[in-house]
């Protein structure tokens, strides 16, 4: 294992589990003692497994290590893509002993843990992230599903891993879009629980845009520390943990409305933030120059502040309305009270609601 390695820990009793950073780590670091029994089943896509396959399976010496190659995208999150999980398990004989791992960004984190929650009634599961917004936030605290046409993610199951394998050398293969994507996450982190953060965000947004080593593995670090807290006090999103979803609610109607993979899910976030940043002033909240804050720092790290072409208020209260967070048909939505603090609340006007959606749609 690469010396330079930070470990986090996510503490929730008998099923904590570590958080390994590092660059060089993929390859290097025996994971086999998280295995249960003899077989492994690593699931990747077909754009991460030609990069690092080969390096995954190094991770597990003297065990027997299968792999599924799943198509690479957002569009295949679905039913039919995860079918393909099952149908390599079954086919390859493998038991509820074995252990299924995660190669690649946020897609297949999802779908190999939801296919980890469910094959047999759950078996052992290892997240090994391969791009920004997985390593700094889906590889972290359990979340696993797939979408549905009606709604991202409506469909799934928490399921925690045994570890987290962050190589931070994985983000030099990426694509330009999939970094902006990342630090959208990122930014969620400043703005909800960590000022702090956010400023050194401020400071060191061009560093990580143009993927600075020393800065990537803080923010990463800093991010995964903030994700271990809130999910060791909320496993299950029942109160504190919404607040992650900062963003995410204006977010996945864009996702959902584009065609999913259309617009990245950290590029909609992103989006999304500046919308409940303008939804938090309209109402209040938050000044004008903590708005012009939150916007200047989206803009810097290369993401979308406005709604979709053609996308019309209407088009985003029609997805809204199916959003996890609502209770009892009430629309409930992150907000923030302060840079650096955010709220859950469904106690707002519909018609400064309405004043956000009108002002991000008005130029579609």
């Amino acid at each position: 294992m690469s010396d330079s390695v930070r470990e986090l820990s996510v503490n929730l009793g008998d099923r904590s589990y570590p958080i390994l950073i590092g660059r060089g780590l993929l390859g290097m670091t025996d994971l086999s003692p998280y295995v249960r029994g003899e077989r492994v089943m690593i699931v990747t896509s077909t754009v991460v497994a030609p990069l690092y396959l080969d390096r995954a399976i190094r991770c597990f010496p003297g065990k027997t290590v299968d792999s599924v190659i799943l198509p690479d995208g957002e569009q295949h999150k679905d039913w039919q893509t995860l079918n393909r999980i099952f149908d390599a398990l079954l086919e390859q004989r493998h038991s509820r002993h074995t252990t299924i791992v995660a190669l690649g960004g946020g897609v297949v984190g999802d779908m190999a843990g939801f296919a980890a929650a469910t094959y047999q009634r759950g078996v052992r599961f290892i997240q090994i992230p391969t791009t920004l917004l997985s390593q700094v936030d889906s590889s972290v605290g359990g979340k696993t599903g797939i979408n549905h046409p009606l709604g991202k993610n409506m469909v799934g199951a928490f399921h925690q891993p045994q570890v987290v394998l962050i190589d931070t050398g994985t983000l030099s293969t990426l694509p330009p879009r999939e970094i902006p994507a990342g630090l959208a996450e990122v930014i969620k982190y400043g703005l909800i629980r960590d000022l702090p953060f956010l400023e050194w965000l401020e400071n060191n947004i061009e560093a990580l845009t143009a993927l600075e080593t020393e800065a990537l593995s803080e923010a990463i670090f800093r991010s995964c520390a903030c994700k271990a807290e809130v999910v060791a006090i909320d496993e299950h999103e029942g109160g504190l943990r919404a607040i992650l979803n900062l963003g995410h609610t204006f977010g996945h109607a864009i996702e959902t409305f584009a065609g999913y993979g259309h617009w990245l899910h950290g590029e909609a976030v992103g989006a999304g933030m500046v919308m409940a940043a303008d939804l938090s002033h309209r109402l209040g909240m938050i000044s004008q120059e903590a708005l012009d804050r939150v916007r200047d720092l989206i803009e810097r790290a290369g993401l979308p502040d406005r709604a979709p072409r053609g996308m019309r208020p209407d088009d985003f209260l029609e997805r809204m309305a199916v959003d996890k967070k609502n209770v009892d048909g009430n629309l409930r939505l992150v907000l923030l009270s302060a840079p650096g603090e955010a709220v859950i609340t469904s106690d707002f006007e519909h018609a400064r609601l309405m004043d956000t959606l009108n002002a991000f749609c008005d130029e579609a």
